[in-house]
């Protein structure tokens, strides 16, 4: 992977196109700056995945374009595919989340899509 450009970058439950800065193999992580958004982040607590009775049921946002952050080398995949604009991508995979979100009739759905229109609405689409 070392002479690719742009790489699909799984960072917590998201994933991102994003370019490759910087690899660091000791550590095992990558620098990465986010070009576009692939899969919107799953709202609530990350472990205990589908739990509405948790002590904080977290909001998460997408990162944003040009933000860089390190990601595991285990989690990056090389990606050839045509660059997305970031507006569009977050916009595309925000809807296909809130999509699934109200496709799905649980305690949990109802709560992650209450979270989702909150980043929504910080969303400048």
């Amino acid at each position: 992977m070392s002479e690719v450009k742009y790489v699909r970058a799984f960072y917590k439950t998201g994933v991102y196109i994003a370019e490759l800065l910087d690899r660091q193999e000791e550590k095992q992580r990558a620098l990465v700056k986010v070009l576009a958004v692939l899969k919107h982040p799953t709202q609530g607590d990350l472990h205990n995945p589908k739990m509405v009775d948790v002590p904080l049921f977290h909001q998460r946002k997408a990162l944003a374009q040009f933000e860089k952050t390190w990601v595991p080398l285990s989690s990056l995949k090389a990606y050839e595919g045509e660059l997305l604009d970031y507006q569009f991508s977050l916009k595309q995979a925000t809807e296909a989340l809130r999509q699934s979100l109200i496709e799905d009739d649980s305690d949990w759905a109802r709560k992650s899509l209450e979270k989702l229109e909150e980043c929504t609405a910080e969303y400048s689409f």
